[in-house]
């Protein structure tokens, strides 16, 4: 794996958002000492919201795939995570990435999940404004995301942050979320 040093990381300063319900979380860059929390977040989500974020029925992210979720190369991707602390030590409650097929690429793919006792407050949406200004900063263009055409809950957020739907040509299962930056 071609690991990034911390320094050429893309970042931007941490801030509190607060929710709906008045619940306030932190949202920073993910970092590669984000491992356990990122599993521990990833396995307590349910069946559901784990199929809706990989597209397939997920238990536990084996070893390769939380490698590609918290060692990000800055060159093609950006990570977000919105953190709470629980019992001494930092508790992920959702998170939100864009991956590019190239550094000079004009689009990304996106996506975002949030633990299911989070939804519904707001954090989806401070989430995705927060990716799309990272997006725009990199000088993207576009920003996608690939959805289970059943997924309302992603179909409302993105109609919400006006991104605009279409089926999958090749999935008819699938939608694909555009956000023109």
């Amino acid at each position: 794996m071609n690991e990034i040093s911390d320094s050429s990381r893309p970042s931007g300063p941490p801030h509190a958002q607060t929710l709906r319900d008045g619940r306030v979380v932190r949202i920073r860059d993910i970092a590669p000492s984000d491992r356990s929390a990122e599993r521990a977040f990833i396995e307590g989500l349910s069946d559901e919201s784990r199929r809706r974020r990989f597209l397939a029925q997920l238990k536990s992210p084996d070893d390769k795939l939380l490698d590609s979720l918290v060692n990000i190369d800055a060159r093609r991707e950006a990570a977000l995570v919105a953190v709470v602390s629980y019992e001494g030590t930092e508790r992920i409650v959702g998170a939100a990435r864009f991956s590019m097929a190239s550094p000079d690429a004009v689009d990304g793919e996106c996506a975002v999940v949030v633990a299911d006792d989070w939804q519904d407050q707001g954090l989806g949406t401070a989430l995705v404004r927060d990716l799309a200004e990272r997006a725009r900063a990199r000088g993207l263009r576009r920003m996608y995301s690939m959805d289970l055409a059943g997924n309302a809950d992603m179909h409302e957020l993105a109609s919400h942050l006006g991104f605009r739907a279409r089926v999958d040509p090749g999935d008819a299962s699938l939608i694909i979320h555009e956000l023109v930056l």
